[in-house]
């Protein structure tokens, strides 16, 4: 027998044998390989790996120059430009965190968002002048603004001290930088509207943003050198992790500003684009585009989807078109996707609608997550896997978030009995597979973006002709889901449709609006709860 204990003697960590894991070696190893390859084109604006390499150094120094450090916040609010992609990097070398925001939300939650995630410094582009004006008032912190004006972008009022290329041109190009002292440092926040109206802070570390950045390279089969189309927000989850994946294959991002059918045939036209992610939305926009959008595709585009389940026929009519669709599906809690239908080559001789269907089930865990269960959400022992029995997805892993900032309570539900638990309901497929079936906690996904009912209904409810408002999910060819609202008026009042979506409109982020508005009284239990899925079939139908 062995002496117990043997290999925990004299072989400790060092820094020979040790390195906290960080997407910043990702960065480093493609300026040293691949200096002189194009890391980022927009527009007229291209960079090579080591001048992308240099500018995030530079917007490091800058920062630090600015007292930015570890565990300082840094927020940046613009579109997929290269100044988001840069600051993956460079607010990570200084050892703050990156706090990408949703350029679609208004102003109010902008300001939450700026305030409980303590900003202290806000890369800003000058389209959203007017919007972040209100949201840094809201704030009520003194933050220290630098505007992008992007050369592609329609331009607009500067509201901050400094203009983003001149902050870079006063940073140093050499700045020294090196791996956390801990891997579970945070790196990343990211706000989900979640199940209710306030959003939650979603805290990445470094070792699950490095992991899932590989985690797509494997999934995916990801080639060297792959020229990527930005139509994936960057501030969804990190873009997916995709900024740090693309460093890590030395790859070309091609930033699209401005997501259009037309855009997207030109990229791949002309800039040879190879493989790019989205929402069904997306791939509805390219299946639906007119003929003058068009160009023919010069090889086989790899495309990645995930968001509201895609119908089979979406998925169906975009391989006839001649791209190759990969089906993923996460959620901001595990970096973005976690989990992949992963393609058996025997399923090719499938006729077309059943090899649609099979690529619209969900699918089984990312090489880098450790376990994927669909269970019972109060025991979490799974259900059995016969393609029927309902229970919540369960995540587990090194993918999986740290918590919600300032937020313990919600953090410790959401990892109640050690798993992660989605919200979402599934089957269990005998094979394996995973399969979404609905969603537990109501939240509506229309075009990749979370929607939170109560907070759409906490509006209606404010409307002064409304007595009781309840808001489900309905089906949408262009959206995948868009808000249904269905409202019961008080006595004697009467309201159009119109009148109640501009009311929304008003007081909510747009895309959170109401499409569709049904009048009437509300089914309920006998203790008076509205009854959802009544609602919900309702919506389905209607």
């Amino acid at each position: 027998m062995s002496t117990p204990g043997i290999y925990e003697t004299d072989l400790d960590k060092n820094a020979a044998n040790y390195t906290p894991l960080t997407p910043l070696s990702f960065i480093r190893r493609a300026a040293q390989v691949f200096p002189d390859r194009e890391s980022v084109v927009h527009g007229r604006q291209r960079f090579t790996w080591a001048e992308t390499h240099a500018r995030c150094r530079r917007l490091a120094s800058a920062l630090a120059a600015k007292g930015v450090g570890a565990g300082d916040t840094v927020a940046v609010m613009a579109p997929n430009i290269p100044a988001l992609y840069e600051a993956h990097f460079g607010v990570l070398m200084t050892g703050g965190v990156l706090n990408a925001i949703n350029t679609r939300l208004d102003a109010a939650t902008i300001g939450f968002i700026l305030k409980h995630g303590e900003a202290d410094v806000l890369l800003t582009d000058t389209e959203y002048a007017p919007v972040m004006r209100e949201a840094l008032a809201h704030s009520g912190r003194d933050i220290a603004v630098v505007d992008i004006d992007d050369p592609e972008g329609p331009g607009g009022e500067r509201i901050g001290e400094i203009e983003y290329e001149g902050f870079l041109a006063g940073g140093d190009p050499s700045y020294a930088y090196g791996p956390p002292d801990d891997e579970w440092r945070a790196v990343t926040l990211n706000y989900t509207s979640g199940t209710t109206g306030d959003p939650k802070g979603v805290v990445y570390h470094s070792r699950g943003a490095y992991l899932l950045a590989v985690g797509n390279v494997m999934t995916w089969s990801l080639p060297a050198g792959a020229r990527y189309l930005w139509t994936l927000p960057m501030f969804h989850c990190n873009g997916w992790c995709f900024p740090w994946t693309l460093a890590a294959m030395s790859g070309t991002s091609v930033c699209l500003r401005q997501v259009s059918a037309a855009n997207i045939f030109r990229a791949i036209d002309e800039e040879k684009v190879t493989h790019f992610c989205g929402a069904p939305i997306v791939l509805n926009m390219v299946i639906n585009a007119k003929p003058e959008e068009r160009r023919e595709l010069p090889h086989v585009v790899e495309v990645m989807t995930a968001a509201a389940p895609p119908p089979a026929s979406v998925l169906q009519r975009m391989e006839e078109e001649g791209f190759r669709v990969t089906h993923v599906y996460g959620l901001t809690e595990v970096y973005g996707p976690a989990v992949v239908c992963d393609w058996h080559p025997e399923w090719n001789d499938l006729p077309p609608h059943e090899r649609a269907a099979k690529k619209a089930r969900q699918g089984v865990p990312y090489p880098v997550l450790e376990d994927l269960t669909v269970a019972d959400p109060d025991t979490c022992q799974p259900v059995p896997q016969d393609g029927e029995t309902m229970g919540e997805v369960l995540f587990r892993g090194n993918v999986v978030m740290r918590g919600y900032l300032k937020n313990g309570p919600t953090t410790e539900k959401a990892f109640a009995g050690g798993w992660y638990h989605s919200g979402d309901l599934g089957v269990w497929h005998e094979d394996g597979y995973i399969e979404l079936k609905d969603r537990a906690k109501d939240i509506i996904i229309s075009g990749g973006e979370n929607i939170s009912t109560i907070e759409v209904e906490g509006v209606l409810y404010r409307h002064p002709k409304v007595l009781e408002a309840a808001v489900v999910a309905k089906p949408d060819e262009k959206w995948g889901e868009t808000p249904c609202a269905f409202v019961t008026l008080k006595d004697g009042e009467e309201a159009t449709t119109e009148e109640i979506v501009a009311f929304c409109r008003d007081n909510l982020a747009h895309y959170k609006c109401p499409k569709t508005v049904v009048f009437g009284a509300l089914p309920k239990t006998s203790t008076g709860k509205v009854q959802k899925y009544v609602l919900r079939e309702q919506a389905r139908d209607g």
